[in-house]
């Protein structure tokens, strides 16, 4: 009898499409798995309402399950609340930097961006905090263009959502 416990555990290989050293479950972007007899329900929250990863993240899910044994499998999108930086974990996050993306720095509550003053992001790179965004759209909607001015490196940053 397969588990609730069991599916987390799956989803744990379930990797993000835009950003494939992250799972699902690293991002937070699964809500809750339900199990009702053999029908697993999992619940998933976009990263922001006009996600193209989505219906990827969707198949994938589905997917893995059905190579668990798992063929009823239903995936649901639940936009409320909306997702947040805030439930990435912090594997998630120590990923992310290994893999050269500045992560999300602070909580969403986090506002300074809106009256001008650019966040201090740490170089994933070399580590430095002397940094400089060059554009607050980086390679996809949620992160950012930084350049670090002692590496002189470029590189993206996770922006708190």
């Amino acid at each position: 009898m397969v588990t609730e416990n069991q599916i987390w555990q799956w989803l744990e290989e379930v990797t993000d499409p835009e950003i494939p050293v992250l799972t699902v479950v690293d991002l937070g972007v699964v809500r809750h798995v339900d199990l009702e007899h053999d029908h697993p329900i999992v619940k998933i929250t976009p990263t922001y309402s006009g996600c193209p990863a989505m219906n990827e993240i969707e198949q994938n899910i589905k997917a893995k399950l059905k190579d668990e044994g798992l063929d009823n499998v239903e995936v649901q999108t639940v936009l409320s609340p909306p997702w947040t930086t805030d439930w990435m974990t912090e594997k998630g996050k120590q990923k992310l930097k290994e893999y050269g993306i500045a992560p999300p720095e602070g909580s969403s509550a986090d506002k300074s961006v809106l009256f001008g003053k650019a966040k201090e992001v740490q170089c994933p790179n070399c580590g430095s905090r002397k940094t400089q965004m060059v554009s607050q759209f980086g390679s996809t909607a949620c992160k950012a263009l930084y350049k670090c001015e002692d590496c002189l490196e470029p590189f993206d940053y996770f922006k708190c959502i």
